[in-house]
């Protein structure tokens, strides 16, 4: 009886997976990374071109403000209209112009610049990867609606 049951008993293995499966896995895998890392991207660029153009007129009044009560601009424009006093005494000018600058203004106006540059910049190196995630996204959400 033993026999026969060994006999009638198929030992059952576990299927075999098909060719490739493992590779599409890994693709897979690799592929929703990048879309992670995409939107993170994205996130990003967004960011930091609202937050530089959000605080840009600020940025500009700030640094119009000092200029204007630093007297900066007098001491150019008596450096433009008498040329050659100003080149006999151009120490003495350069001294008083460089202590009168608005260097906070200065300081605060040239990040906001840089970090709007930087993230335009990030967008046109990355601009292939960002365009196709939002038309990808944008088409299915539309085929969803």
């Amino acid at each position: 009886m033993q026999k026969e049951l060994k006999k009638t008993s198929v030992r059952s293995y576990p299927a075999e997976p098909s060719a490739g499966l493992f590779d599409r896995i890994i693709l897979a895998i690799k592929r929703e990374q990048e879309l992670y890392q995409t939107k993170r991207l994205l996130l990003i660029f967004f960011c930091l071109l609202i937050v530089s153009l959000g605080i840009a007129p600020f940025s500009w009044t700030v640094l119009v403000n000092q200029v204007k009560a630093s007297g900066i601009l007098y001491f150019v424009s008596v450096a433009i209209g008498n040329l050659d006093a100003f080149f006999l005494f151009w120490k003495d000018f350069s001294l008083a112009i460089l202590g009168s600058l608005p260097i906070i203004g200065i300081i605060f106006f040239t990040i906001n610049i840089a970090l709007m540059v930087f993230a335009i910049r990030l967008f046109l190196y990355k601009k292939h990867i960002l365009i196709d995630y939002l038309k990808n996204n944008f088409t299915n959400f539309n085929a969803l609606a």
